[in-house]
């Protein structure tokens, strides 16, 4: 498998990938490899480490100070400054990663981006944006379990750079060398997160040794 050190990064572009490699995530990941794995396994173990990752990439929030009354005296507590977020799954699979994420933070917005791969050219194709009205004052969180080709990853990003986002985070599950080199080179200031760095991509384009598609796995479709 491949670490940060043997994908051919930059030095500025190694800064803004964060591998979500705790002992209990990778545990996970290798569960959710397996092609034993049912569908309500795979769709509570995606939730998991959403929830994990989404820990990960929201480390550098500021915080405030604030007063609290316990039942015993008042003390000195903190919580989070003003940030607002705004969850931004790829349909359909990056729905699996929304709940995990609200767990996390239940008051962040969720916007919806529907991508599509042709089979042929594997290029994504939009059909479908929602997003909340004030996202460009937002933290978005881009979600989707498996970071190929990077086609739909960047499509996403430069809808919400011509929205105005100013600060995206991409979070995925399991990436291939190929989609983080082409997002990292899209985009100067994307950051990005994974638990896994695969091997490399198939003449399908498809991420090996990977999870199989991650929409069928989590919806009970394939």
């Amino acid at each position: 498998m491949n670490t940060l050190d043997t994908i051919g990064l930059t030095p500025d572009e190694r800064a803004r990938v964060t591998l979500v490699d705790h002992p209990m995530v990778q545990h996970k990941v290798g569960i959710l490899r397996d092609e034993q794995t049912g569908t309500k396994q795979f769709r509570d173990l995606v939730r998991e480490l959403a929830l994990f990752e989404g820990y990960e990439a929201t480390r550098d929030f500021p915080l405030e100070p604030v007063q609290v009354k316990t039942p015993l005296e008042v003390t000195a507590c903190q919580r989070i400054a003003g940030k607002k977020v705004a969850i931004i799954p790829i349909l359909r699979a990056g729905l699996g990663m929304v709940d995990g994420i609200l767990d996390l933070i239940p008051a962040a917005r969720v916007g919806h981006v529907g991508m599509y791969r042709d089979p042929e050219t594997h290029e994504p194709h939009e059909y479908y944006c929602k997003l909340p009205p004030d996202v460009k004052h937002r933290t978005c969180l881009i979600v989707d379990p498996m970071l190929a080709t990077g086609g739909s990853a960047t499509a996403a990003i430069k809808y919400l750079r011509d929205a105005g986002v100013a600060d995206i985070r991409l979070l995925v599950l399991v990436a291939a060398p190929e989609g983080i080199k082409t997002v990292l080179e899209f985009d100067p200031d994307v950051r990005l997160f994974t638990c896994a760095l695969d091997r490399e991509l198939n003449e399908n384009a498809y991420i090996l040794p990977g999870l199989g598609d991650a929409g069928d796995r989590i919806f009970g479709t394939k």
